[in-house]
C-alpha cells in the first residue's frame, strides 16, 4: 500500500471527529487539537483501542505547550473503516501464523503518511503506544524525512526472543469478542487490573465510561472484530529489528518495569536497535497511561521535541 496522494473525500460530524477517504486505503477517523500554527504532534494509538485511548489530561498537556495534536483511528477499529478480509482463528493467532492476505504494519504506517499529506503535514513529531509505537516506528524507518521526533511507549521491535506477553495475558488476549457492553466493561476493567500499574491505580468510573464509548463509537460488538486481524498485522511484519536501525529521527523509548502485556525486554531491545535513542524505563509503570505516568510522559516528549528543534516555549506552561 502507498501514501495517499491528491483530493482526498472530506466529510465532518458533530462529535469533533472528522472523515477522510484516503484513495490508497481506508477511511480514518480523526481529531485535531490545539492552534493551527503549533507544532504537528501526531498520536498512534494501540492495539484495539481508537483515539479515545489518549487521556485527555495527555492531549491538553501536549496542547498547553505549543502542539497541534493530532489523533486518529487506525483502521478496524472505532469509526475508521474495517478491512474486508476475513479475521484469522484462534489457533493462527495462537501460532502467529496470519492469512496470506493479511495486512501488515507497513500498510498501517501508509495510512498514517496518508493522513498526514491530507492533512498537510511535512514533519511531525510521532508519538506511538503499544502497536501505535510499531506503527510509528515503522513511519520513522520508512519515511525518514517526515518525522522530527519519535516516542515509542511500552512497544517492541517484533523479535520474538523479546517483549512478549506474559502467558496469563495471552489467555485473556485468546478470549472471544464480548457480546455486551456490560461484558466488554467488566473485560476491560479485569485487563487494566492485570496489565495496570500497581503504583499508579485507575478511575474506575473514567475507565468504564472510557469502555462504554469504545463500545459505542466501534459499533457494538462489531468493535473488537477488526483485533485479530491487527494482531495478524503485527505476526505479519515480523522481525522489524533490521529496519529499526534505520531510524534517523531523535527517539525516546518509554517502557513500564512492569509491563505484563509487553515485557520491558521490548523496550531495551527497540532503544538498542534505534541510532541514539534515549531509554527510560519507568518503575512501577505497567501497560497503561495511568494518571500518575501522563504528566511525565509529557514531559519526556516535549523535551525530545526541544532538542529536535521545534519551535516550542520554555517554562511551565500553567
Amino acid at each position: 500500500m502507498t501514501a495517499a496522494t491528491p483530493d482526498p473525500v472530506l466529510t465532518a460530524d458533530a462529535s469533533g471527529d472528522r472523515f477522510v477517504d484516503l484513495p490508497a486505503g481506508p477511511r480514518l477517523c480523526h481529531r485535531t487539537e490545539g492552534p493551527a500554527d503549533g507544532v504537528p504532534l501526531l498520536l498512534v494509538a494501540g492495539l484495539g483501542i481508537d483515539l479515545t485511548s489518549w487521556p485527555q489530561r495527555m492531549v491538553d498537556g501536549f496542547v498547553e505547550r505549543g502542539f497541534r495534536v493530532v489523533r486518529f483511528d487506525n483502521r478496524d477499529i472505532g469509526r475508521s473503516s474495517r478491512t474486508g478480509t476475513a479475521s484469522p482463528g484462534r489457533l493462527r493467532q495462537l501460532l502467529a501464523r496470519p492469512r496470506p492476505d493479511a495486512y501488515d504494519l507497513a500498510d498501517m504506517a501508509a495510512d498514517t503518511v496518508g493522513l498526514l499529506d491530507h492533512l498537510e503535514i511535512d514533519r511531525v513529531h510521532l508519538v506511538g503506544m503499544s502497536m501505535g509505537g510499531m506503527i510509528a516506528q515503522t513511519v520513522a524507518a520508512r519515511h525518514p524525512s517526515r518525522v522530527a521526533s519519535l516516542t515509542s511507549i511500552f512497544s517492541t521491535t517484533g523479535d520474538r526472543r523479546v517483549g512478549q506477553p506474559a502467558r496469563s495475558t495471552l489467555l485473556r488476549l485468546a478470549r472471544g469478542p464480548a457480546r455486551t457492553v456490560e461484558e466488554s466493561v467488566q473485560r476491560h476493567l479485569g485487563m487494566l487490573r492485570h496489565i495496570g500499574s500497581p503504583t499508579s491505580l485507575p478511575d474506575d468510573d473514567l475507565e468504564r465510561a472510557w469502555a462504554v464509548g469504545l463500545w459505542e463509537r466501534g459499533g457494538g460488538s462489531a468493535a473488537r472484530a477488526g483485533v485479530p486481524r491487527q494482531i495478524s498485522a503485527i505476526q505479519a511484519s515480523g522481525d522489524r529489528t533490521a529496519e529499526l536501525r534505520r531510524i534517523t529521527a531523535p527517539t525516546l523509548v518509554v517502557h513500564g518495569s512492569t509491563d505484563r502485556m509487553v515485557h520491558p525486554t521490548g523496550g531495551r531491545a527497540t532503544a538498542a536497535a534505534v541510532p541514539g535513542a534515549r531509554h527510560v524505563e519507568i518503575p512501577g509503570m505497567g501497560h497503561h497511561l495511568a494518571p500518575g505516568v501522563v504528566d511525565q510522559l509529557v514531559e519526556l516528549t516535549t523535551d525530545l521535541a526541544r532538542s529536535a528543534g521545534a519551535p516550542l516555549p520554555t517554562g511551565d506552561p500553567r
